[in-house]
């Protein structure tokens, strides 16, 4: 998200008032951490938002699923 902020000239402040979110609650997100050791989990609604208002498509937002791995249950 960080590079398609930058690359539309948009700060957090702004992306996220058009998102319809508060800018720590977005920079959460951007940074990937909710707290130490909890990792970031945006609803779908959320990318949604986001991807609207950064005009790309949802999938542009989220990992490649090939790079993702899961820690064993």
């Amino acid at each position: 998200m960080h590079r398609y902020r930058v690359e539309r000239g948009l700060t957090q402040e702004v992306l996220a008032h058009l998102a319809g979110m508060t800018r720590a609650h977005y920079q959460q997100i951007e940074r990937g951490w909710w707290h130490r050791g909890t990792p970031a989990n945006p609803s779908l609604k959320v990318v949604v938002r986001l991807a609207q208002a950064l005009d790309v498509e949802v999938g542009d937002l989220l990992p490649s699923t090939a790079a993702l791995t899961w820690p064993a249950d």
